[in-house]
Order: C-alpha cells, then structure tokens, then sequence
C-alpha cells in the first residue's frame, strides 16, 4: 500500500504491508466495505499498476498487485 496523493508525491508518508491471503483486487473490496472511496484505476493490461482510493477523512492511498507485472490478470 502507498499514500499521498496519486501515490507519487514528494514529501507524503509512504507505507507498506501485504496481504498474503488477498488479491488487490480482494483487498480493493474489502477496504471499499470499510468506507474507502474509489479515486483512479492506474491498473495495466500486464498485471501491473495501482488502484488509488481515499480513506473517509479524504486521505488518499494505493493498493498495488503482491504480484510481479505479467503474472496476471486485471479485472
């Protein structure tokens, strides 16, 4: 998982955990149940990419694939 805003910005607090029982596309869900907001889908055809949502305070964060590019596919 990543934060700050579109995931890339100079100065925000970037964090990292994994999920070894959940794909990104299960744990995109299971946050969106928690009250998370969709904000962009910057997923690619190769597996690869990031889904960015904002908590409910409005702070932002990605979820991006446990799997290296090319190990699968999106939805």
């Amino acid at each position: 998982m990543m934060t700050g805003p579109s995931c890339a910005m100079a100065g925000a607090v970037y964090l990292g955990g994994a999920s070894p029982d959940r794909t990104r596309e299960q744990e995109v869900e299971r946050v969106l149940a928690l009250g998370a907001s969709h904000l962009a889908d910057h997923r690619r055809p190769d597996g690869s990419g990031w889904i960015t949502l904002a908590d409910p305070e409005g702070n932002e964060f990605c979820i991006l694939s446990r799997d290296p590019a090319g190990s699968g596919a999106t939805t």
